[in-house]
């Protein structure tokens, strides 16, 4: 019994690999067209969409074009493709914008671009048009099912964002002893908390701006000495008014102490 059913098996799927090749044989649109229907059906993505691509010119402007050019759009999201997939999917919301797949061929066209959004590190372009394009379908599709899952999408990428402008301010303070130069670091993270003022990162930006502070008043001309540990002292009280018990709190009463001392001898 087993081996009648290996037989029947491999029949089936030498009968689809056989209508696969005469459908890219073919001149008939519609055995082209059935044939991509049960390859898509069956999740042979990347043979639909070679198939596809040979007759997809002829299908503009037919009754059936709607869903196969959706089918055509998904299959290049399925297999990972998502630059086609995304041209695709906008093109699809554009000229079919009553369909029943509108909203979701716009919002996968977004997806696509949040899909292509690199590591936080590198340069940030997709993730901006990403954002872009969930804002525009957003606000075409405020009642849209797949709203949530654009928020959510939002979020995470606002925060790869937040995590970028934080460590590129993070990196000038670091840098910051090698060019004795702070100033880059304390607009940075000026910058930084001002851009996103609800940031998990707010406690580590006001401690570094403190600190990058700091380092200017101890290292600096005796000219612009009383004015730079009077700011230090100012950002310190930022960071204790945020948080009392931050993680920083030994760190920060050290600089704290040096900070008072030298203003003494000002006073004296």
């Amino acid at each position: 019994m087993t081996k009648y059913i290996y037989i029947l098996f491999s029949l089936l799927v030498l009968t689809s690999c056989s209508q696969y090749q005469k459908a890219l044989k073919s001149d008939q649109v519609d055995f082209k067209n059935e044939v991509f229907t049960k390859l898509y059906e069956k999740g042979k993505y990347a043979k639909a969409i070679r198939l596809f691509e040979q007759y997809a010119t002829t299908m503009r402007g037919k009754p059936n074009a709607e869903q196969v050019f959706f089918m055509y759009s998904k299959a290049l999201y399925n297999t990972k493709q998502f630059y086609s997939a995304g041209y695709q999917f906008e093109s699809f919301a554009a000229n079919y914008p009553r369909s029943t797949h509108a909203a979701e061929a716009a919002f996968l066209g977004a997806e696509c671009y949040a899909k292509l959004s690199p590591i936080y590190s590198l340069d940030q372009v997709d993730t901006y048009k990403a954002l872009d394009k969930l804002q525009a379908f957003a606000d075409k599709y405020p009642n849209s099912e797949f709203l949530p899952k654009a928020n959510a999408i939002v979020k995470e990428l606002n925060e790869k964002l937040e995590l970028k402008a934080f460590e590129i301010a993070k990196q000038y303070y670091t840098t910051g002893e090698y060019f004795h130069n702070y100033n880059t670091a304390i607009k940075s993270f000026d910058n930084f908390i001002l851009d996103f003022p609800g940031t998990k990162f707010k406690e580590d930006a006001l401690f570094y701006k403190f600190s990058s502070s700091y380092q200017m008043a101890v290292l600096s001309v005796p000219a612009k000495k009383l004015e730079r540990l009077n700011e230090a002292k100012n950002l310190y009280n930022n960071l204790i008014k945020y948080k009392a018990d931050t993680k920083f709190l030994d760190q920060a009463n050290k600089m704290l102490e040096t900070v008072d001392r030298e203003l003494k001898q000002y006073t004296n």
